[in-house]
């Protein structure tokens, strides 16, 4: 028989029966919610997780995977153009020009001016009956009716028409007569061409090699380009027989040697130039050659903004030039292995959209100016987003490179004048 509680210990019992069903509550309660280590890991992953797909979307590789991009440019270094540039005329022009013939004398140096009448006179008495060697006041007069013959655009004009009664130009026959101008075009070599054996297969410039080092070697020593300067292909027209004449399909006159020019921006003045000889038949096939003519048309340089075009612009070339103390500004192919994809699909870009990428020293834009067009551009000066407000929204790097990149258009426009000259400085190339 189970004994009997009083009514204190009957309380007491109940009390304690309660609080030991709370505990054992409590512990289940805690149980429940307390994460265990699967949990906790589980955790951990997906915020490695989350954290790396962040950095995945702040960060765009660029298609050869060596280059990491960014959308926006916290991060991208500040640019400060170097040195101080005096542009213009150097101390060594101006203090010999005084007049426009001293400015002649200047660019036709004595020494070319003895080269040119040493060959000519050798060749005349070779190949004109009656030669008359000639002097330095007729070679320059000679040299002064080819030129005038390029200002009046006649480099397809024949020769007796200039020297007409009628239909010609009175400074012509003032100057020589026809006879003459035509004995002197027939003898006109800058070499000895029984001396040079063999010399186009080491040198297709044999023939003016000498004299064309000479006179370009001296256009630097005339000229301090400005802060902005521009790298193009110039195409001197001519349809005479060259060996390493080049047909290009865009540029008017269609046929005609062509030439790597470096211009500053603001006066249009050669002040480097590099004539394209062709493929040669012997070396290897020349890798990169649009960064090696960058290269070498800049060399001796700095502080500068180059302005080219895509056969020159390259992400290698970019970092080359910043290590010469220079900007580049280019437009980009889209088949350079520098760019990001994010840049390359346009399917659903609004038009006159830009998109920028950014390094810590460079930046790119695609801008969509009509529907299924993209237009790349990569630039070591620029390093804002910038965009104009009105028109066609045009990134600054745009509007920068087209007030630049017209320098070498507008030297073909203005030696117009020469390539009278030029014609046939080549033409005498083929004996």
């Amino acid at each position: 028989m189970e004994p009997t509680l009083n009514s204190d210990e009957a309380v007491a019992a109940v009390l304690q029966s309660s609080e030991s069903e709370k505990d054992s509550t409590s512990n289940e309660e805690g149980e429940e919610y307390l994460p265990g280590n699967e949990e906790l890991c589980s955790s951990s992953e997906e915020e490695k997780e989350e954290e790396t797909k962040m950095e995945l979307d702040s960060q765009w590789r660029s298609k050869n995977g060596e280059i990491l991009w960014c959308p926006t440019h916290e991060e991208t270094l500040r640019f400060f153009p170097a040195s101080i540039l005096t542009p213009g005329p150097t101390h060594y022009a101006t203090a010999r020009i005084s007049s426009p013939v001293s400015a002649f004398d200047l660019l036709f140096a004595e020494d070319l001016m003895q080269l040119i009448r040493h060959f000519t006179n050798l060749q005349g008495k070779r190949s004109v009956k009656q030669w008359k060697d000639v002097g330095e006041e007729e070679l320059r007069a000679y040299m002064g009716l080819l030129i005038l013959a390029g200002l009046y655009r006649s480099q397809h004009e024949a020769t007796e028409s200039l020297w007409d009664g009628v239909t010609g130009r009175v400074i012509f026959p003032a100057t020589m007569s026809r006879k003459r101008f035509q004995q002197i075009n027939m003898a006109l070599r800058f070499d000895d061409r029984l001396s040079r054996p063999g010399c186009r297969r080491e040198n297709k410039m044999g023939p003016i090699k000498d004299l064309w080092s000479k006179w370009s070697s001296r256009l630097p020593t005339f000229f301090n380009p400005g802060r902005e300067i521009c790298v193009d292909e110039q195409l001197v027209p001519f349809r005479g027989r060259c060996s390493f004449k080049q047909y290009m399909r865009l540029k008017p006159a269609k046929y005609g040697l062509k030439i790597w020019a470096l211009c500053d921006v603001q006066t249009s003045y050669a002040w480097r130039l590099q004539i394209y000889t062709g493929k040669s038949e012997s070396a290897k096939r020349e890798v990169s050659q649009g960064m090696q003519v960058v290269l070498d048309l800049t060399d001796g340089l700095k502080g500068h903004t180059v302005t080219m075009d895509n056969f020159f612009t390259s992400f290698p070339l970019a970092e080359e030039l910043r290590k010469r103390k220079m900007a580049l500004v280019g437009t980009l192919r889209i088949n350079k292995p520098e760019l990001p994809p994010q840049l390359l699909n346009i399917q659903h870009r609004e038009v006159m959209s830009s998109v920028f990428a950014f390094s810590r020293n460079a930046a790119l834009v695609s801008y969509v100016p009509k529907k299924s067009r993209n237009v790349l551009l990569l630039s070591t000066k620029h390093r804002e987003p910038q965009v104009e407000n009105s028109g066609k929204k045009k990134p600054q790097i745009i509007l920068d490179y087209n007030k630049c990149k017209g320098a070498v258009d507008h030297l073909d426009q203005v030696s117009t004048i020469i390539h009278q000259l030029f014609a046939k400085l080549f033409t005498v190339t083929r004996c």
